[in-house]
């Protein structure tokens, strides 16, 4: 069992599994049951990688060496502030002979798994980023374990559109699973809606049949939304103001959401998102900038009826589920895409 998920490779503290280790053992030579990784791309996740660029004022340079120097440091990608990583594509260059991944040599893959277990070495210096962008070209190994999971990157979508999209697929498969175990007819409230997470969270809960509202932060943000239809209704406030968020989410869709999905990358948006949604409801908590002792004690203070799930970023058939989405809805397609582009 240790070998399949990686104890092996974690130098301190000891005992611990890779995800909640300080530091990890990223040489490339591999165990019989490991696959190691020719990198050619990370991507940060949302919440890390904003902190990074608050941090350091927008300036590149400096957001540049503070992820080198954590790579270097832990041996992963693990921003001690957030606690997030994000994920990578690369090119398998070893498989061991024990390894259950499927994995061959030459296949082009996407991890499917936080880099904050993945052992990491980064080997160009970063010098092909600008540090401006959640998405990195990068040079380096990474490790994958037994209990790893990747996916081969489908022919038909660029590899950089293929990564945005597998960095969120646990949100639109946790969403449609959610609304589809209610035998009544479901609201959904997307804190967050015009985001890569949020927008495939509104598009699979409406393929599911709910009546779907988007909350974003901006004017600007609902255009886009509204422009791309992906929302039954979209309303304006800032996911950091619980009562903004209630009365937003109530006026739009009548009635607190039965169901109220969180992807801002803030702190400080679960008193709001709890608030908004009915008693007997669920909240489903996507973003890692979430306090998840403000989640529960919040609800607690609120003598709020609801069910509060962690998206773990894992389902059976996300990747699978996430590239459907958006290989059959244009608008987000073309979400993605400009995102993708820096638009």
């Amino acid at each position: 069992m240790s070998a399949s998920v990686g104890i092996e490779r974690v130098l301190e503290p000891a005992g611990v599994l890779p995800q909640a280790a300080w530091r990890l053992d990223a040489r490339p030579e591999i165990a019989p049951g490991e696959v190691r990784i020719a990198v050619e791309r990370l991507n940060l996740d949302a919440a890390s990688f904003r902190q990074l660029a608050t941090k350091h004022g927008g300036d590149g340079d400096a957001v540049r060496a503070e992820v080198l120097e954590i790579v270097a440091t832990r041996g992963k990608m693990h921003n001690p502030v957030t606690g997030s990583g994000g994920m990578l594509i690369g090119v398998v260059e070893e498989a061991g002979p024990e390894s259950p991944l499927g994995l061959k040599p030459g296949d082009r893959v996407a991890t499917l798994v936080s880099l904050t277990l993945t052992p990491l070495r980064i080997t160009d210096g970063l010098t092909g980023w600008d540090g401006r962008s959640e998405q990195v070209p990068a040079r380096g190994t990474a490790i994958l374990f037994g209990r790893s999971v990747a996916a081969v990157l489908p022919d038909d979508l660029e590899p950089e559109l293929a990564l945005a999209v597998y960095d969120v697929c646990g949100a639109p498969a946790l969403t449609d699973r959610v609304v589809r175990e209610y035998e009544t007819p479901v609201t959904v409230a997307v804190l967050g809606g015009a985001g890569k997470s949020g927008s495939l969270s509104l598009t699979a809960a409406r393929e599911a049949g709910a009546r779907t509202a988007a909350v974003v932060v901006s004017d600007r943000e609902a255009e886009i939304v509204r422009n791309a239809g992906l929302a039954d209704v979209v309303a304006v406030a800032d996911a950091r103001d619980p009562v903004a968020v209630s009365q937003a989410v109530t006026e739009a869709l009548g009635a607190p959401a039965t169901v109220t999905v969180v992807c801002v990358d803030v702190p400080g948006c679960e008193h709001g998102a709890i608030l908004a949604t009915a008693a007997g409801g669920t909240v489903i908590f996507f973003s890692m900038a979430t306090s998840f002792p403000a989640a529960a004690l919040g609800a607690e203070g609120l003598a709020a009826d609801v069910t509060m799930l962690i998206g773990n970023g894992y389902l059976p058939g996300h990747a699978e589920f996430a590239v459907d989405l958006l290989r059959r809805v244009p608008a987000v397609r073309r979400l993605f895409e400009s995102r993708v582009a820096g638009h």
